[in-house]
């Protein structure tokens, strides 16, 4: 959505607002342009989430996936399996599918049919034991692959439907600081160029690489002085070229949403209550 405001000159000009689904340790739900609560999922501490097409809202926490109707009616659940510790994602597919993660001593990326059946199980490689930090916000691709970031092993890993590791986008590059940087990839999504949109929460950065893995733009705290990365979580690129990035880290009165353009001009922020894990720009 958008605001008439007055810049310097007291011209008018156009200011951004947005209304987004925050999934968040104190709040999971909608928030509206002016930055309040329109839509409570009820639990707080949500993983992942989206706003689906019907209106209804696909929720992921640590130990289940619903997705609810805005009267709180569940149209689709899926509760994690005995032998894993937690889940770490949702995506609804455009095969109908739910897209999860599971973390612990079997990591593993599902797709569940609409009954809550698992229908595709891709064995994830995530280098790690540790469940927590075996992955985060994993995606399926048009190619028909999957996109996984694996925190503690510095990599973006892209899976074939079998579990074939295709490509590996490494994020401990020395150009970013090597391993001491904790470079620990949590987002990653492939955007239309070709090119993958990464954030690196504890290395406090977003990175866009091209498809040999080389950092083609980089936005971090460097370039700021007021610090606005703080273990940024999730992040969306938006049509208009603009990333928008989570910080989940930033409390009291901190940023913990913002919009960054190419140019890594701050055009936009949300400084709410509400710590942000994941979200999703819905104006």
């Amino acid at each position: 959505g958008r605001a008439l405001a007055q810049d310097a000159q007291g011209e008018e000009k156009e200011a951004i607002r947005h209304s987004f689904f925050v999934a968040g340790p104190s709040f999971t739900g909608i928030i509206d342009e002016r930055g309040k609560e329109t839509w409570n999922s009820g639990r707080a501490g949500a993983r992942d989430g989206f706003v689906l097409e019907n209106g209804n809202v696909l929720i992921a926490w640590g130990d289940e996936v619903k997705e609810l109707t805005r009267e709180h009616e569940v149209a689709f659940h899926y509760r994690k399996s005995s032998e894993n510790g937690e889940l770490g994602t949702c995506a609804r597919l455009a095969n109908g599918n739910t897209l999860v993660t599971e973390l612990g001593g079997r990591p593993r990326l599902l797709e569940v049919d609409a009954k809550g059946e698992i229908v595709v199980e891709v064995p994830l490689k995530p280098e790690t034991d540790n469940a927590h930090m075996q992955t985060r916000m994993a995606r399926k691709l048009a190619n028909g692959n999957y996109l996984a970031p694996h925190l503690l092993a510095f990599k973006v890993k892209e899976y074939s439907p079998t579990g074939e590791v295709l490509k590996v986008f490494k994020t401990d590059l020395e150009e970013l600081g090597g391993r001491a940087a904790e470079n620990w990839p949590f987002t990653a999504i492939r955007l239309s160029n070709g090119n993958t949109l990464i954030n690196l929460t504890h290395g406090n950065k977003t990175v866009e690489m091209n498809p040999k893995g080389e950092v083609v733009w980089k936005v971090s705290n460097e370039d700021y002085d007021d610090d606005p990365f703080a273990d940024p979580c999730g992040a969306q690129r938006l049509s208009n070229g603009n990333t928008v990035i989570a910080s989940y880290a930033a409390g009291g009165d901190k940023v913990k949403l913002f919009e960054v353009t190419r140019d890594k001009e701050i055009v936009w922020r949300y400084m709410g209550p509400h710590r942000v894990h994941h979200f999703q720009v819905l104006t």
